[in-house]
């Protein structure tokens, strides 16, 4: 495990290296792999090892898509975007990976937060909360990761439906007891906002 962690911080810190020397165009493209990878990094670490873990999983991802799909072919909920060619295959405008990230940040954030609250309501709110902090973030660097494009941009609507949805997802998974591996919680939670953060820096300086 401690192999598997290390190249997940080597992996980010390869590409945030490569993007602050010119090479985006090498690895940005690549950030689909990435993703998978960290896909597989939960599957096997936080252990999506029963069939309720794995239909959770299903339902947040196809929960994901969903709303994705309403929010660009309507508006209605995160304002006017569309997604970029850099976040893998599309259905309908949609690339599935994003709904794989869905379900991967709801899963993390909701057992950091029950490692932190024992409160159900503390649970649901910072969950859903930290699930915003790295959506603010992505934010930041979306148009020049070519993952999505906001007309305007993303507006303070899109974060309020950010966390209701969170908030859903999360009081689901209370329901459901969702349990995880919390250092492979941290570590996967670390790694997003940690590339997000470093990411805007550098292409703001």
């Amino acid at each position: 495990m401690r192999i598997a962690i290390v190249f997940l911080w080597v992996l980010h810190l390869a590409a945030l290296i490569g993007i602050a020397i010119g090479y985006e165009d090498f690895f940005l493209p690549k950030s689909p792999f990435t993703i998978m990878y960290l896909l597989f990094f939960l599957i096997f670490f936080f252990k999506i090892d029963s069939r309720n873990k794995l239909l959770l999983f299903m339902a947040f991802m196809i929960t994901g898509i969903g709303v994705e799909w309403i929010g660009v072919h309507t508006g209605s909920l995160f304002g006017d975007y569309y997604y970029g060619k850099n976040f893998g295959p599309k259905l309908d405008g949609i690339p599935l990976l994003i709904g794989v990230n869905w379900a991967l940040l709801t899963f993390t954030t909701h057992v950091i937060a029950k490692s932190i609250f024992k409160s159900p309501i503390a649970i649901i709110a910072t969950g859903a909360a930290l699930m915003v902090g790295v959506d603010y973030f992505l934010e930041q660097i979306c148009d020049f990761a070519g993952f999505w494009h906001f007309e305007g941009g993303a507006d303070w609507f899109n974060y309020l439906c950010w966390f209701i949805i969170a908030g859903a997802l999360h009081a689901v998974s209370l329901q459901f007891k969702l349990r995880g591996n919390k250092l492979i919680s941290y570590h996967l939670y670390g790694v997003q906002l940690f590339f997000a953060i470093s990411l805007w820096i550098i292409i703001t300086i």
